[in-house]
């Protein structure tokens, strides 16, 4: 019986400390994805409608980048 309760133990042990490690390494790996590529800003935008040929206004920025956030937070 006393084998039982240990085995038990045992293994919620082991899956709380799976979760707490997993968390942490993929919490250690999306700051460092963010790092090499991070969120797309108004520069970059900027230099991208630049490069498509369009003039970039203020108006145009502002209403791609809430169309963009509104993407992400969809997903």
């Amino acid at each position: 019986m006393m084998q039982i309760w240990l085995a038990i133990v045992l293994i919620v042990v082991a899956l709380l400390g799976g979760v707490a490690l997993g968390f942490f390494i993929a919490r250690k790996y999306m700051m460092n994805y963010l790092k090499k590529n991070p969120p797309i800003n108004e520069q970059m935008l900027k230099t991208m409608m630049m490069q498509m040929g369009q003039k970039p206004s203020q108006k145009k920025i502002n209403q791609m980048l809430k169309a963009m956030n509104g993407q992400m937070d969809k997903q």
